[in-house]
């Protein structure tokens, strides 16, 4: 058989054809969502020109052997955190965070390619033991603190959507190790023990405030309970066919905030419905669900944690970011993978794909 045909036998058409139709749903959306801000309205070209971008670099991936980035997954891991301390030593800060580092016009956020770098750390220290670990609490302690340093390094900047999400990668990766009932209760012990810590030396006012809000949501309605209610009610009034593209009036009369990045679904199923929003919810569960598939299907353990990492990525940050803003979980500021505007956001999700396609490819051989 030629070269070629074997080639399009084993590249995973499926895949890049559901990032495809999300993406330029994003796209479409976003331009909806920016037209009524004068100093917003090319936002829609930054996330074309970064999606061009993140493509090539999701090609590069899914041509290296992913062996390689096993090889140099600590590596990485380590890189990632060097970018964290440049961002805490040099970054702007930006409505009282400092999250992205600045070259002229280019603007690259760290914690969002620490997510991918975490997950390849990870999956190589789990592929490197043995299948019956002698100590699997002390292999759960060694995976906690290759965890909590970027976790802090985040938190510090602040931006708890990342640093959550960034503990959800390695709690999900503890379901792959087969853990003992002893070490999954110490685990959570020691959660448990950590989070009135959290709560008061290492969450701000205004993220404590957030989760007070969501529990009490009438009694700062002006205030912290602004967004999620404004949000609710885009959506709501959106109802099963939607009032048309760039006819969401939640956004044009400026009562979504951050509608670009945080509230792009209100702006999206206020426009198209529940159809149009029920439409990419379907979108996003096969994509988690292929992305599944390829992880039962991976050779090595290292792929299979790998690609597993990369699902639970998408599924927990759709299921977050769409619940906060139907105000079923606290406003945490998670996008919405290739949906929600921002470059470092979206070249994370698209890295993720590449490795996807690496891990498919090989898996067919």
């Amino acid at each position: 058989m030629p070269l070629e045909t074997q080639a399009k036998i084993r590249f995973d058409w499926f895949l890049p054809v559901i990032v495809l139709i999300i993406s330029i749903s994003g796209i479409l959306n976003l331009y909806s969502a920016v037209q009524h801000v004068p100093e917003d309205r090319e936002l829609y070209l930054t996330q074309v020109y970064w999606f061009a971008f993140g493509i090539v670099a999701a090609v590069v991936v899914a041509t290296i052997d992913y062996r390689i980035f096993e090889r140099y997954a600590y590596v990485l891991y380590v890189i990632g955190i060097v970018l964290l301390f440049a961002v805490l030593l040099f970054a702007r800060e930006i409505n009282g965070s400092k999250r992205w580092l600045e070259f002229g016009t280019f603007r690259l956020q760290p914690s969002e390619l620490m997510k991918i770098f975490l997950i390849v750390a990870l999956a190589r220290y789990i592929n490197r033991q043995p299948r019956v670990s002698k100590s699997l609490l002390a292999d759960v302690g060694i995976m906690g603190l290759i965890t909590l340093l970027p976790m802090l390094l985040v938190l510090k900047e602040p931006d708890l959507g990342t640093a959550l999400m960034l503990l959800i990668i390695f709690v999900t990766t503890l379901f792959l190790y087969r853990l003992n009932l002893s070490s999954i209760l110490i685990s959570l012990g020691l959660l448990l023990a950590v989070a009135p810590f959290s709560w008061t030396y290492l969450f701000h006012d205004y993220q404590r405030q957030r989760i007070i809000s969501y529990l009490n949501p009438d009694a700062d309605i002006l205030g912290a309970s602004w967004h999620a209610n404004q949000s609710v009610i885009a959506i709501g009034s959106g109802q099963v066919t939607g009032k048309g593209f760039m006819l969401s009036t939640q956004n044009r009369h400026e009562f979504l905030p951050a509608q670009s990045t945080d509230f792009p679904f209100p702006v999206w199923a206020e426009e198209q419905g529940f159809i149009g929003a029920l439409f990419l919810i379907i979108l996003y569960l096969v994509l988690i669900l292929w992305a599944l598939r390829i992880a039962l299907r991976a050779k090595d353990r290292f792929a299979m944690v790998s690609a597993f990492g990369i699902a639970n990525i998408f599924f927990w940050q759709a299921f977050l970011n769409i619940g906060m803003v139907s105000a079923l979980v606290p406003v945490v500021g998670i996008t919405l993978p290739l949906f929600s505007y921002g470059g470092s956001s979206i070249l994370m999700a698209l890295l993720g794909v590449g490795l996807l396609l690496n891990i498919s490819m090989q898996t067919s051989e």
